[in-house]
């Protein structure tokens, strides 16, 4: 009995380092060149290793890398997931590559339509997909503690909020309680997109949804002191994406 009990835990020791080696091996494709120095002392143990080493990636190759994700989304090809093994990765820390400010509407989860497993993605969500001084500083822990590389604000086809903004500014329609702080604080990129002859339908209604995006995204690129810095000096990318309810895709706007 005692030689099983031994023999299970060299195994997952095994299997552990099998993982690990992977890990690495990942992390130099997907790093584009990026040094694996530190990496490498971690396996002698002159360097503490991150919790996930293949999240180790600079802002070009982590963006690479969650569009591959969305792509094997779309197609039906995500990877299976796999609880078991990530658990021991993440008791020792957490290390994302990327950090998303998504919208809180239950048919869009980054983590699925970015096809990234627990400790892969830092997500912030809220209706409306808009940053207050609270997400400034949940997306600032990202990029300055945890050393996020890549930030995407994330917006949808028919977004609750949105249409809640545009009646709010269009036909001055009043929400009870708090919800009409979000279409308030969602009027920018109504106002942005005038109506005019030329919109059927709802384009209109789509082309503020990206709007938003676009004005969010241009306000956190810009956001002292830590966020525009790290722009500044190429550590931190910040871009925008919608994602389409009708096939899963992720189109990047900014």
């Amino acid at each position: 009995m005692k030689k099983n009990f031994f023999s299970n835990i060299e195994l997952k020791q095994e299997a552990q380092q099998r993982r690990l080696l992977l890990k690495m091996t990942t992390a130099s494709m997907l790093g584009m060149g990026l040094p694996l120095s530190g990496t490498v002392n971690a396996m002698s143990g002159l360097v503490k290793m991150p919790p996930i080493p293949e999240n180790v990636l600079n802002p070009v190759a982590a963006l690479e890398r969650l569009m591959k994700g969305n792509e094997r989304y779309v197609t039906n090809n995500s990877t299976p997931l796999n609880f078991k093994d990530e658990r021991f990765d993440l008791v020792r820390g957490q290390n994302p590559f990327a950090c998303i400010l998504s919208c809180s509407d239950s048919r869009v989860s980054p983590e699925f339509c970015f096809d990234e497993q627990r400790g892969d993605l830092f997500v912030a969500r809220v209706a409306g997909n808009y940053i207050t001084t609270d997400f400034i500083a949940t997306l600032e822990y990202a990029a300055a503690v945890l050393h996020v590389p890549l930030i995407m604000v994330l917006g949808h086809e028919s977004c609750g909020a949105i249409k809640a903004a545009i009646d709010a500014t269009d036909n001055y329609e009043q929400f009870p309680g708090h919800i009409q702080s979000i279409a308030t604080a969602l009027t920018p990129a109504v106002r942005a997109v005038r109506k005019t002859p030329h919109y059927v339908g709802n384009n209109r209604y789509f082309d503020i949804v990206k709007k938003n995006v676009v004005l969010n995204v241009e306000e956190l690129r810009k956001q002292p002191p830590i966020l525009s810095q790290l722009v500044d000096s190429k550590k931190l990318k910040i871009v925008g994406g919608v994602y389409h309810l009708n096939t899963g895709k992720v189109e990047l706007i900014a």
